[in-house]
């Protein structure tokens, strides 16, 4: 049933924000056979870089889970615009990869990117059981705190 997406965002008080323009030379998302790979999404909110610095000196870890979420949110946009804005053809989230700007010294990488992978389970269900990776690095573009890519597998 078309929409089951779209009601379940509803539902939760999630909206999918526009798709940013990318900032260097590449495309949002590649589609091959059924699957997208979503390009390494950074927290823009409403058009404007948000969370700017490193999780564990300017961000908390839960301030760095928000700024997953945020990333996660702009996957999903690029992945909706690439099927026509029809979420319902997503059959599986396949993997997400979290990057996490942070001090040498910082070991809760996997907690800030729960923070993606949580709302990707509350929006699809058992089809955003994914699997994963999240790593600590020195910088990110920008400054920002968290950059996420996707892979979505589709109708």
């Amino acid at each position: 049933m078309a929409g089951q997406i779209d009601a379940r965002l509803k539902e939760l008080g999630i909206e999918i924000p526009t798709v940013a323009k990318p900032a260097a030379a590449y495309v949002p998302g590649v589609r091959t056979g059924n699957l997208i790979f979503v390009s390494g999404q950074v927290p823009f909110v409403n058009g404007e870089l948000a969370y700017k610095g490193k999780v564990g000196a300017e961000f908390t870890v839960e301030q760095g889970q928000e700024c997953a979420r945020v990333c996660a949110l702009n996957a999903i946009a690029v992945a909706k615009d690439m099927l026509g804005g029809d979420l319902d053809k997503v059959t599986r989230v396949v993997k997400l990869g979290g990057f996490v700007n942070c001090p040498a010294d910082f070991e809760q990488h996997p907690m800030v990117i729960n923070g993606a992978s949580n709302v990707v389970g509350e929006i699809f269900g058992d089809k955003g059981a994914h699997s994963r990776f999240a790593v600590g690095v020195g910088s990110l573009p920008f400054n920002v705190a968290v950059e996420v890519e996707a892979v979505f597998e589709v109708e």
